[in-house]
């Protein structure tokens, strides 16, 4: 791993909702985010894919992976991650090669096995509950860098005949992305990188990140390369990172026991009561948040890459205010010393008016 003043560090961005926030004004700030995370020295920018989830508009990846792209100039933007059940391996193919024809050398394909949503919601999304309950992950794997051109089909396969087009740009590099062993084993078998979600995940992350370390063998990549995600809320004071760190708490409970809700502003959660079903839900996320000022946030993050043995650090940082979540980043990128750049020149349309 890179010495600790130089760890990598990237952000994952779920496109937070709030209330009395139109989705148009989420999406102006998740602009104005990559536009600073350029500037600030950020590694990568990843967008996730949930569905029927109302606090959080990131659905489509590539979409807001086209969007920032026009307005950074340095940053790698991702998927973190397409759901791949979800989708036709061909179609993920065609659109991340056109996503690099379109940003050379600049995008990630992250992929997941889950749904990104409840079952009910996978039905609708895959159609059929033979798909729904398939556990076909590596077969499609295997489909996607086939049609992307990095392995072949076997002689005879009814695909041979197809690729992904446009086929003069190669497939972006391809993550798995997991918050078990499943994907770490999966990856350190074919060879590619991993990222471990540690921001939601229950699962301690050392098991599964030193795992695959220990079992990688060569293939898309030649030596293994770990993320680890983590949840932080940073701020000038422990109270003031508690603070923004409560809408999350609140978000979470009610997504767990079945009452979503977009995400609450600062002065609703600070009185919001909870259930006892959801007091139990939010122990399960409270011990995976990273909470406090810069340098205790930073203590933290280093003392868990040390453990796990990363090679970057991803943050999710879900807040409802986004003046608060700028800070934050920016608190961060001063923490670790990141190293900043000029802004791009493309323009960020002002986020509109809340209606």
């Amino acid at each position: 791993m890179t010495a600790t003043n130089a760890l990598p560090l990237s952000i994952l961005d779920l496109v937070p909702l709030a209330n009395g926030m139109t989705s148009a004004q989420a999406l102006a700030n998740s602009l104005d985010l990559a536009r600073r995370a350029d500037a600030l020295g950020y590694t990568r920018l990843w967008y996730a894919e949930h569905h029927n989830m109302p606090a959080i508009a990131s659905t489509t990846p590539e979409i807001m992976i086209t969007r920032a792209g026009m307005v950074t100039s340095r940053i790698r933007l991702g998927s973190g991650g397409v759901m791949l059940p979800n989708h036709s391996p061909l179609k993920v193919a065609e659109t991340y090669r056109l996503l690099e024809a379109m940003l050379p050398g600049r995008v990630d394909l992250g992929l997941g096995r889950a749904p990104g949503t409840d079952p009910t919601t996978a039905l609708a999304l895959r159609r059929s509950r033979e798909a729904v309950y398939a556990d076909d992950f590596p077969a499609q794997l295997g489909e996607l860098l086939a049609f992307g051109g990095r392995r072949e089909f076997p002689r005879g396969h009814a695909f041979a005949g197809v690729s992904a087009q446009p086929d003069d740009v190669p497939l972006p590099p391809v993550w798995l992305l997991g918050s078990s062993d499943y994907s770490a084993h999966l990856a350190a078998q074919t060879g590619h990188a991993f990222s471990f979600a540690a921001h939601f995940s229950p699962t301690s992350p050392e098991g599964p990140m030193l795992d695959y370390r220990r079992r990688f063998r060569p293939g898309a990549i030649e030596r293994p390369h770990a993320m680890l995600a983590l949840s932080v809320f940073c701020a000038p004071t422990r109270e003031e990172a508690e603070l923004m760190a409560i809408p999350t708490l609140v978000a979470f409970a009610r997504l767990r026991t079945g009452r979503p809700s977009r995400l609450l502003n600062a002065d609703e959660a600070r009185t919001y009561r909870f259930t006892p079903g959801e007091a139990a839900a939010v122990e399960s996320i409270r011990s995976a948040q990273i909470i406090g000022t810069p340098g205790s946030v930073k203590a933290r993050i280093d003392e868990l890459a040390a453990l796990t043995r990363a090679d970057e650090v991803m943050v999710a940082m879900f807040a409802a205010d986004h003046s608060e979540r700028l800070r934050s980043f920016e608190l961060l990128a001063e923490a670790y010393a990141l190293p900043k750049t000029a802004p791009a020149t493309g323009e960020v349309a002002a986020p509109p008016p809340d209606r």
